[in-house]
């Protein structure tokens, strides 16, 4: 990450362009006004970035991180909670009713399984008319025409418009989806996973027609994946998620050859190799990415990462011993978000042992086999003896306390990582926190 400028940027691309989609701080978080949902899940959380005329801007990261969420709101499949989606001087975040359903002509979706997607029961003619017939577009002849045209450009044949979804293969009825999105001439087009239900055959034609489309008719597409090698292909910039947040974006070559953010450089790693003497690394991530109700306060990366910033005064810590250390603090984040039962909460009331108060085998399964520092073994006996008094959250505070660092309290800047304007979000950016040494690094 040595590329990295030492300063912030707004989160504005540095190379304007065309601009033809523009988020800023976009938020989109479930169940916030329940009174039974507890907190807030937060499936986007503070996305800014800017999506150029004609590109392919990629979308991946681990399932769960809120890629799906983040498109369905581009388009207002999903109601935004925070912040703006503009498309020019449109905030389409603040439309509604008629204003909306106009929009809605310029932004389409297709979705991840072409089957599910299309209703049986309507034929491939009428499914591909129905946004024409949403939108009073033109007369019925020629709304028939249309269709048959649509068929006609995306490998169809005329002789299709009157049967139904479940006489086509896979392949032919994500085309029908494609014809349905195109069928009003959006600008703009989501793709979520558009590929991934299909065999590898079929995933390189409809890839070669989304290409070809796109010369066509000017699109502009946001290509959701979690394919890495199916991203490289076909998108001209990469944006990489993780737990509602973008931690890099970049042109696609240069995140595949020079990854600046330490999530990125894991997601790449876990790529498989055909070549069995390569001798490439894989950085090993522990844990699952923790709950979009309970998010880490810093980095939302902090909990996994493998190039943490430790204290200075653990920074000579054996790495197998600090790995340990970080599971104690998830899991103790995780027993704070389980839901327990009535029989445990009865329990716990009545001055019983559950589960949920006992951390003497965690305790056995995480340290046992690890030799930890005096200093060290007298602070987790402490959070130990802290959690057996019914005392978790001070448990967990005195921990965060002690082994803490910004990553831990202080969410990172996005920071300018090469000429293009590509940012990475990660506090090793900064001058002041100097590369890890590599005894620090988790690798296998």
């Amino acid at each position: 990450m040595s590329d990295a400028t030492s300063a912030p940027v707004a989160e504005a691309d540095a190379d304007e362009g065309d601009v033809l989609v523009s988020l800023r701080d976009l938020k989109t978080y479930y169940g916030e006004d329940s009174l039974l949902s507890g907190s807030a899940v937060k499936a986007v959380d503070g996305v800014s970035f800017d999506i150029h005329k004609g590109e392919t801007l990629g979308l991946v990261g681990e399932s769960g991180c809120g890629k799906t969420t983040l498109g369905r709101t581009l388009i207002q499949l999903e109601e935004a909670t925070a912040g703006e989606v503009r498309f020019g001087d449109t905030d389409i975040t603040e439309l509604s009713g008629a204003e909306l359903k106009k929009w809605r002509r310029n932004s389409q979706m297709v979705f991840q399984d072409p089957e599910s997607s299309l209703n049986d029961r309507m034929t491939v003619g009428a499914i591909v008319r129905e946004p024409l017939d949403v939108h009073d577009w033109k007369t019925p002849d020629e709304r028939r025409d249309r269709v048959r045209e649509l068929l006609d450009t995306v490998g169809l044949s005329e002789e299709h418009y009157y049967r139904y979804p479940h006489q086509f293969s896979g392949g032919q009825r994500q085309r029908v989806g494609i014809a349905r999105a195109l069928a009003l001439e959006p600008e703009f087009v989501v793709l979520d996973e558009p590929v991934s239900a299909l065999d590898v055959s079929v995933q390189a034609q409809i890839l070669n027609l989304l290409t070809r489309l796109q010369d066509e008719f000017g699109l502009t597409y946001l290509f959701i994946a979690h394919d890495l090698s199916v991203v490289r292909h076909i998108c001209d910039r990469v944006a990489v998620m993780y737990l509602g947040n973008v931690m890099e974006l970049g042109p696609t070559e240069r995140l595949f050859q020079n990854p600046q953010n330490p999530y990125t450089h894991s997601l790449l790693s876990a790529i498989p190799e055909p070549d069995p003497t390569s001798e490439r690394e894989r950085i090993t991530l522990h844990g699952s990415p923790p709950s979009p109700r309970d998010p880490p306060k810093g980095c939302p990366f902090s909990t996994r990462c493998p190039m943490k910033i430790r204290p200075e005064e653990y920074e000579a810590v054996d790495t197998e011993a600090w790995v340990r250390i970080e599971m104690l603090r998830e899991v103790l984040r995780e027993r704070s978000n389980a839901e327990r039962s009535l029989t445990e909460r009865t329990r716990e009331l009545l001055g019983l042992h559950s589960r949920f108060s006992t951390i003497d085998e965690i305790y056995q399964e995480l340290f046992s086999d690890v030799a930890l520092p005096a200093e060290i073994e007298q602070h987790v006996d402490e959070a130990t003896r802290l959690v057996n008094d019914d005392r978790e959250q001070e448990a967990r505070s005195y921990l965060r306390d002690e082994f803490g660092s910004i990553c831990d309290t202080e969410l990172p800047d996005a920071h300018i990582v090469d000429e293009t304007g590509g940012r990475s979000r990660c506090h090793r950016h900064t001058d002041e926190y100097e590369e890890p040494s590599r005894s620090q690094l988790i690798v296998e």
